[in-house]
Protein backbone atom coordinates (compact mmCIF):
# COMPACT_ATOMS: atom_id res chain seq x y z
CA UNK A 1 0.00 0.00 0.00
CA UNK A 2 1.27 3.73 -0.81
CA UNK A 3 2.17 5.90 1.91
CA UNK A 4 0.11 8.63 0.78
CA UNK A 5 -3.04 7.54 2.74
CA UNK A 6 -1.18 7.35 5.97
CA UNK A 7 0.34 10.83 5.02
CA UNK A 8 -3.12 12.12 4.83
CA UNK A 9 -3.96 11.07 8.59
CA UNK A 10 -0.67 12.13 9.97
CA UNK A 11 -1.02 16.07 8.27
CA UNK A 12 -4.72 16.44 9.23
CA UNK A 13 -3.27 15.40 12.89
CA UNK A 14 -0.39 18.00 12.38
CA UNK A 15 -3.19 20.78 11.44
CA UNK A 16 -5.49 20.10 13.93
CA UNK A 17 -2.71 20.19 16.32
CA UNK A 18 -1.56 23.30 15.10
CA UNK A 19 -5.25 24.80 15.39
CA UNK A 20 -5.95 23.68 18.73
CA UNK A 21 -2.78 24.84 20.05
CA UNK A 22 -3.07 28.66 18.04
CA UNK A 23 -6.68 28.60 19.37
CA UNK A 24 -5.76 27.96 23.36
CA UNK A 25 -2.85 30.48 22.80
CA UNK A 26 -5.23 33.13 20.98
CA UNK A 27 -7.54 32.74 24.18
CA UNK A 28 -5.34 32.70 26.83
CA UNK A 29 -3.00 34.85 26.39
CA UNK A 30 -4.73 37.69 23.88
CA UNK A 31 -8.23 37.44 24.99
CA UNK A 32 -6.76 36.37 28.76
CA UNK A 33 -10.07 34.49 28.68
CA UNK A 34 -9.14 32.56 31.95
CA UNK A 35 -9.10 36.31 33.71
CA UNK A 36 -12.10 37.44 31.59
CA UNK A 37 -14.30 33.91 32.27
CA UNK A 38 -16.53 34.69 29.39
CA UNK A 39 -16.98 36.34 26.14
CA UNK A 40 -20.37 36.51 24.64
CA UNK A 41 -19.36 36.51 20.42
CA UNK A 42 -22.73 35.76 19.34
CA UNK A 43 -26.39 34.77 20.86
CA UNK A 44 -25.07 31.34 20.44
CA UNK A 45 -21.65 31.10 21.11
CA UNK A 46 -19.40 32.44 24.34
CA UNK A 47 -16.16 31.75 25.15
CA UNK A 48 -16.23 30.40 28.22
CA UNK A 49 -13.31 29.29 30.71
CA UNK A 50 -12.68 25.77 32.03
CA UNK A 51 -9.94 23.99 33.11
CA UNK A 52 -11.13 20.26 32.30
CA UNK A 53 -8.51 18.21 34.95
CA UNK A 54 -10.73 15.16 33.43
CA UNK A 55 -11.58 13.54 29.97
CA UNK A 56 -14.37 13.15 28.45
CA UNK A 57 -17.65 14.19 30.10
CA UNK A 58 -15.72 14.97 33.53
CA UNK A 59 -14.80 11.31 33.98
CA UNK A 60 -11.78 10.00 35.10
CA UNK A 61 -11.07 14.06 36.75
CA UNK A 62 -7.57 14.06 37.69
CA UNK A 63 -7.10 15.41 41.44
CA UNK A 64 -3.68 14.95 42.48
CA UNK A 65 -0.16 15.31 40.39
CA UNK A 66 -0.25 11.22 40.30
CA UNK A 67 -3.17 11.00 38.21
CA UNK A 68 -2.42 13.65 36.37
CA UNK A 69 0.12 12.17 34.92
CA UNK A 70 -1.77 9.21 34.98
CA UNK A 71 -4.16 10.47 32.73
CA UNK A 72 -0.99 11.43 30.14
CA UNK A 73 -0.21 8.07 29.83
CA UNK A 74 -2.94 6.62 29.33
CA UNK A 75 -3.60 8.95 26.52
CA UNK A 76 -0.40 9.03 25.29
CA UNK A 77 -0.98 5.31 25.01
CA UNK A 78 -4.20 5.65 22.99
CA UNK A 79 -2.42 8.26 20.54
CA UNK A 80 0.59 5.87 20.32
CA UNK A 81 -2.34 2.75 19.24
CA UNK A 82 -3.62 5.43 16.77
CA UNK A 83 -0.37 6.49 15.43
CA UNK A 84 0.06 2.79 14.56
CA UNK A 85 -3.62 2.16 13.46
CA UNK A 86 -2.99 5.14 10.98
CA UNK A 87 -0.42 3.26 9.78
CA UNK A 88 -1.96 -0.28 9.49
CA UNK A 89 -5.58 1.42 7.97
CA UNK A 90 -6.27 1.07 4.35
CA UNK A 91 -9.39 2.93 4.38
CA UNK A 92 -8.69 6.79 3.25
CA UNK A 93 -11.69 7.90 5.13
CA UNK A 94 -10.80 6.59 8.22
CA UNK A 95 -6.76 7.31 7.88
CA UNK A 96 -8.59 10.67 7.63
CA UNK A 97 -11.00 10.48 10.74
CA UNK A 98 -7.96 8.94 13.10
CA UNK A 99 -5.81 12.02 12.47
CA UNK A 100 -8.52 14.08 13.52
CA UNK A 101 -8.66 11.63 16.32
CA UNK A 102 -4.57 11.76 17.36
CA UNK A 103 -4.40 15.84 17.03
CA UNK A 104 -7.16 16.10 19.32
CA UNK A 105 -5.26 14.08 21.60
CA UNK A 106 -2.13 15.51 21.21
CA UNK A 107 -3.26 18.91 21.64
CA UNK A 108 -4.98 17.73 25.17
CA UNK A 109 -2.20 15.88 26.42
CA UNK A 110 -0.01 18.51 25.71
CA UNK A 111 -1.70 20.68 27.70
CA UNK A 112 -2.21 18.37 30.49
CA UNK A 113 1.76 18.45 30.47
CA UNK A 114 1.56 22.40 30.67
CA UNK A 115 -0.79 23.18 32.21
CA UNK A 116 -2.37 20.42 34.59
CA UNK A 117 -5.28 20.40 32.88
CA UNK A 118 -7.28 20.49 29.52
CA UNK A 119 -7.99 24.08 28.37
CA UNK A 120 -11.70 24.33 27.34
CA UNK A 121 -13.58 27.68 26.16
CA UNK A 122 -15.81 27.06 23.13
CA UNK A 123 -19.64 27.22 24.63
CA UNK A 124 -22.54 26.42 22.47
CA UNK A 125 -25.52 27.09 23.87
CA UNK A 126 -29.19 27.66 22.48
CA UNK A 127 -31.29 29.79 25.09
CA UNK A 128 -30.73 27.58 28.48
CA UNK A 129 -30.48 24.77 26.26
CA UNK A 130 -26.73 23.69 25.90
CA UNK A 131 -26.22 20.67 23.67
CA UNK A 132 -22.59 20.08 24.61
CA UNK A 133 -19.59 20.96 27.35
CA UNK A 134 -17.75 24.06 27.00
CA UNK A 135 -14.97 22.35 24.59
CA UNK A 136 -11.82 22.92 22.32
CA UNK A 137 -10.68 22.26 19.41
CA UNK A 138 -8.45 19.24 20.18
CA UNK A 139 -12.18 17.51 21.49
CA UNK A 140 -13.98 18.90 17.73
CA UNK A 141 -11.23 16.75 16.33
CA UNK A 142 -11.64 13.84 18.15
CA UNK A 143 -15.58 14.10 18.19
CA UNK A 144 -15.87 14.29 14.96
CA UNK A 145 -13.12 11.41 13.75
CA UNK A 146 -14.89 8.94 16.20
CA UNK A 147 -18.43 9.90 14.24
CA UNK A 148 -16.91 9.60 11.24
CA UNK A 149 -15.21 6.10 12.13
CA UNK A 150 -18.75 4.92 13.93
CA UNK A 151 -20.72 6.67 11.49
CA UNK A 152 -18.28 4.20 8.36
CA UNK A 153 -17.95 0.96 10.82
CA UNK A 154 -22.14 0.88 11.06
CA UNK A 155 -23.00 2.21 7.90
CA UNK A 156 -20.91 1.21 5.52
CA UNK A 157 -19.45 -2.22 6.14
CA UNK A 158 -18.02 -2.99 3.04
CA UNK A 159 -14.37 -3.83 1.51
CA UNK A 160 -11.91 -0.99 1.34
CA UNK A 161 -11.92 0.57 -2.14
CA UNK A 162 -9.40 -0.73 -4.81
CA UNK A 163 -7.97 2.65 -4.93
CA UNK A 164 -7.91 3.36 -1.80
CA UNK A 165 -5.67 0.28 -1.19
CA UNK A 166 -3.47 0.45 -4.23
CA UNK A 167 -0.27 1.45 -4.39
CA UNK A 168 -0.47 3.31 -7.21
Amino acid sequence: MGRRWHMLGYLTALVVLIADQLSKFWVIQLIQLPQRGQVELLPILNFTWVENRGVSLGMLTASSDTQRWLLVALTSAIAIGVIYWIWREKRRMDVFALGLVLGGAIGNIIDRVRFGYVADFIDLHFGDFQPFLVFNVADAGITIGVVILLLRAFLLRDKPDKAETSDA
